[in-house]
């Protein structure tokens, strides 16, 4: 069993979505008995948010099952993304780094014409890219963070996949990063809830569409995952209680969350659309 920390240290950052490099201690994006089988061999990935977190474990898990992967990241987040570079490049894939904000259009056009212009396809999206703030009194809610969460969120999942479906083809796959939050709410995190819920009805609902093309789309929707938005996030305190509440009365790591994508972006989950993963430490959902 890997040794994974059943606490944390205090700890805040002053910026979203966090900087990886200075988490104590850093999330374990891998392990280090995992074994690439080549599930995933010769494919190509997009991956937003893909510098960090859980994004940096899904580029890393895809590399060592034989894919060649682009991340999407804001530009302040390049020591992140150089590290996830240098990390995918050790397993013997390619990795395409593409630095920009995905409020903008025509950035996220941008991200899947370059994968296929650079890395020759596109096989696998997956729209993880997110920010969350806190907010105490919904009457104090500001509506400018409601929108901006939104277009951080879940309009770029939108316009990727518009962008992307022409290039996809039968058995690819989209995967979208929802949240425990989506399906029990959180009185913290009111607008970030909200988008991880429209983003789990909108997989829903393409994965109805995409049915016909042989196109498979589906969630994960973690609990508490150790990644820099946490201290992003939260106040000292708080980061060092996140995860307690869980069954396994620890938080999770991005290395317990990327194999779910490997398998839904594999031919092992070729009869599974429209689903949700839920790797959160134990909680029951009934959905």
């Amino acid at each position: 069993m890997e040794n994974y920390p059943m606490s944390l240290p205090p700890q805040q950052q002053a910026h979203q979505p966090g900087d990886e490099g200075q988490m104590m201690p850093r999330p374990q994006y891998i392990r280090a008995d995992y074994k690439g089988s080549g599930k995933l061999q010769d494919k190509v990935a997009l991956i937003t948010g893909g510098d960090s977190g859980i994004g940096r474990a899904v580029a890393i898990h895809f590399a060592r099952e034989g894919a060649h992967v682009a991340i999407a990241y804001k530009p302040e987040e390049q020591a992140d993304a150089d590290l996830t570079q240098q990390l995918v490049e050790q397993e013997g894939s390619r990795c395409l780094l593409l630095p920009g904000d995905l409020r903008h259009a025509p950035y996220c056009e941008h991200i899947v014409s370059q994968t296929v212009e650079k890395l020759g396809k596109l096989n696998i999206v997956v729209s993880n890219a997110a920010e969350q703030f806190t907010s105490a009194d919904v009457a104090e809610l500001p509506n400018e963070q409601v929108e901006d969460t939104f277009q951080v969120n879940f309009f770029p999942l939108v316009r990727v996949v518009k962008a992307a479906v022409p290039h996809l083809h039968e058995g690819d796959a989209i995967i979208a990063t929802s949240s425990i939050n989506a399906y029990r709410g959180n009185q913290q995190l009111v607008d970030y809830s909200a988008t991880k819920g429209a983003i789990t009805a909108y997989i829903r609902s393409i994965a109805q569409q995409l049915a016909e093309k042989k196109i498979r789309a589906n969630t994960v929707a973690p609990g508490p995952i150790w990644t820099p938005l946490i201290p992003a996030s939260f106040p000292p305190d708080k980061v060092a209680e996140f995860g307690q509440d869980t069954t396994m009365k620890r938080p999770g790591q991005p290395a317990e969350v990327a194999p779910a994508f490997v398998f839904l972006a594999s031919e092992d989950a070729s009869y599974i659309t429209g689903q949700a993963i839920h790797p959160n430490g134990g909680e029951v959902l009934n959905t």
